[in-house]
């Protein structure tokens, strides 16, 4: 086979368990795969460079930036390939530049616009483990971009689209995908298939072991991702793929929490057409990623809009929404809120979801602040003090502690 593994931060956080993963590529290489290998710097060493770069400036050249913190992972990708050549089995590290990886301009927060092979290609027919420096390419200036976060994963994805490989393997600190965090339930069971719209709904709701932009990539390019462990490589960890109806007999596949949210009221808006459009275009604007949106229409041509966005966001969106203080009734901000999501591709097929989780939150004395809902999930903002309880009575309702 052809394949293609991503190992993270953790994974390559210190030269024993970079000589862990040189062990894992081998033991592949070994039994006739061509393997490219994808790394991210060791942990802590991007923090570190942006460290020393905001001791000169607080807003450092983005361009200066991305040169600088590309480094953690060619550093990374070079001490691979002399831990495996050490070993006997032929390598070679590329920067994203020699791997044919071409961005947009956007520094820091890049798009993989296109992968010129052609270079991975041959050094793989030489018998070579190629080792590609992830989270960066170049864009049409020939200046160095990176990709923002989870930019390795989102390199090992496309480079797997690229090459057609057979599998693409996210290597890890955990197993797989769980039910939920076992931090919260220690009950949480190993998902062992999610589709690809059930892991984006669990990443873009607080699930953080895989980014949504990696999960999209994936999707659209067909690319089948196994989450697994680089401490337990032997375990077969959790395979991400395209929906089949066999999946559809699980109701529910995982509960998510995301305490990371805010809750803004705006009482007595003009009750007009386009004030919405307004409102939400300002916060586009400014990049402010709105979520859940709820408008009621109250009295004497005033209505009522609450929505959520990220807590690190709020100091902006009261930038943005001070313009409207004058006309409205009054602006509330609410950060001790949690987003509690219940996911399943299920959910098409099966009827009563939504009635058994706002019972089990009612039997719990929960109150729900707002709803939203989609083909395969259901969210509730709840009092941010309930938020563990909630995701440990859900994941026993849906019965995906047995």
């Amino acid at each position: 086979m052809l394949v293609v593994q991503k190992f993270g931060g953790t994974s390559v956080g210190d030269l024993d368990r970079i000589e862990n993963v040189a062990n894992i590529v081998k033991s592949y290489k070994e039994r006739g795969d061509d393997v490219v290998v994808v790394v991210s710097a060791m942990a802590g060493e991007t923090n570190k460079l942006l460290d020393y770069a905001n001791h000169f400036s607080k807003t450092p050249p983005q361009r200066e930036v991305d040169l600088l913190v590309s480094s953690g992972e060619r550093v990374t990708s070079a001490l691979l390939s002399i831990a495996l050549q050490s070993k006997g089995i032929p390598a070679i590290a590329l920067t994203g530049r020699q791997a044919g990886i071409k961005t947009t301009s956007d520094h820091t927060k890049a798009r993989i616009m296109d992968i010129d092979p052609e270079k991975m290609q041959k050094h793989l027919k030489e018998g070579k483990v190629v080792i590609v420096a992830g989270f960066q390419g170049i864009n049409e200036n020939g200046d160095v971009t990176t990709l923002g976060r989870g930019g390795s994963d989102l390199t090992a994805v496309a480079i797997a689209g690229a090459l057609k490989a057979d599998k693409c393997e996210i290597y890890t600190d955990v197993d797989g995908i769980y039910t939920t965090d076992p931090r919260i339930e220690p009950k949480a069971k190993k998902i062992d298939v999610i589709s690809y719209d059930e892991m984006l709904e669990l990443a873009s709701l607080g699930a953080k072991v895989m980014q949504s932009r990696s999960v999209e990539l994936a999707k659209k390019l067909n690319v089948d991702i196994e989450v697994k462990s680089s401490f337990k490589p032997e375990i077969k960890g959790t395979l991400i793929t395209k929906e089949s109806k066999d999946m559809e007999k699980v109701l529910v596949s995982g509960i998510a929490l995301d305490k990371n949210q805010a809750r803004v009221s705006i009482f007595g808006v003009d009750d007009r057409p386009g004030i919405s459009a307004e409102i939400f275009e300002k916060l586009a604007n400014k990049n402010i990623n709105v979520d859940m949106i709820v408008q009621n229409v109250g009295k004497d041509g005033k209505a009522n809009l609450t929505f959520t966005v990220p807590q690190t966001e709020v100091e902006l969106t009261k930038e943005v929404l001070k313009e409207y203080e004058n006309n409205t009734e009054n602006i509330e901000y609410d950060t001790d809120i949690a987003k509690v999501s219940v996911v399943g591709v299920g959910m098409k097929s099966h009827s009563g979801v939504a009635a058994k989780a706002f019972k089990t939150l009612a039997n719990e004395n929960i109150n729900i602040l707002m709803i939203s809902t989609s083909e395969i999930k259901i969210s509730m903002v709840i009092d941010e003090k309930y938020g563990e309880l909630a995701v440990r009575a859900l994941h026993k309702a849906y019965e995906l502690d047995k």
